[in-house]
């Protein structure tokens, strides 16, 4: 497919298949987007038989669904994790599967290094049959300002700034681009993990062992260059560690179906979570 945004397409399938080796170790901000995805689906009063998941979460993660009943496809950038899943290697932004293939589509630290992410949006929409539930969660804004800080600070340092963090989302914009993507009862919110770091090594270790580091494409850093970002952000530890900040967005939206009900009018105040996921009220 032909390169059309921020995104390096074929470095983002190097390094899903280079994080496979030690997912289950560095994982762990999927696994927490995996557990709270759950949590949702569980409050939802209406079951599902197929789901499609974007982007290889773990093993677990499609044997819980299984437990619920649910047949499921995985579908990941990486040939490793295709393979792993027993699904297809492929990206969100292409169409793989004839609309109306799932009643359910979950997604975990995938859509912010999406090239297209309303296209994708799009496609899961078509994907899903009416009434079809899509839950999704990622990286937003706010997210690893410490790094941002370590990495400015090195390349000012020697003389101009590259691409290191990726473009981030907010809440707001995401649940737009819900609306936009023809979804129905679209919500979006957001949730903060503090994880503290022993060191600048360890925080790159966890940002490639979970495929998070930078498909930007911008110059690497030099040898000095890398000393003063790792010193910038090892200096901003307290009592021997570097607290820095994931900011998790979740996305809960509905394909449209006739029978659902109509979201209030806005500035009404008459649509709430509870009523989306359809949670009974305490």
């Amino acid at each position: 497919m032909e390169q059309t945004g921020p995104f390096d397409r074929a470095l983002r399938r190097v390094r899903r298949d280079r994080a496979a080796s030690r997912w289950d170790e560095t994982s762990f901000l999927q696994q927490r987007m995996a557990d709270e995805l759950l949590d949702r689906l569980d409050s939802v009063k209406r079951e599902f038989s197929q789901a499609l998941i974007l982007g290889y979460v773990g093993d677990d993660f499609a044997e819980r669904l299984a437990e619920r009943g649910i047949e499921t496809t995985t579908v990941d950038p990486g040939r490793l994790f295709a393979e792993r899943s027993g699904g297809l290697q492929g990206d969100e932004d292409e169409q793989l599967f004839v609309d109306g293939s799932f009643d359910l589509i979950l997604s975990c630290g995938m859509l912010d290094t999406v090239n297209d992410l309303p296209g994708a949006l799009i496609l899961a929409n078509r994907s899903l049959k009416p009434d079809g539930l899509f839950l999704a969660a990622f990286l937003g804004v706010g997210s690893l300002p410490v790094l941002r800080k370590a990495m400015m600070t090195a390349d000012l340092a020697s003389g101009g700034g590259q691409p290191r963090i990726h473009p981030q989302i907010d809440v707001r914009s995401a649940g737009d681009l819900l609306s936009r993507a023809g979804f129905a009862l679209p919500v979006a919110d957001g949730d903060r993990v503090e994880v503290k770091y022993r060191s600048f090594d360890a925080l790159l270790f966890d940002l490639r062992g979970g495929a998070m580091s930078s498909l930007l494409g911008g110059r690497p850093l030099s040898k000095t260059g890398y000393s003063l970002a790792k010193e910038t952000f090892e200096n901003a530890a307290e009592d021997g560690r570097t607290t820095e900040i994931f900011e998790i967005v979740y996305l809960t939206a509905w394909s449209p179906s006739p029978d659902q009900p109509k979201p209030a009018r806005r500035g009404s105040g008459g649509a709430s979570l509870a009523d989306v996921l359809g949670k009974q009220p305490k």
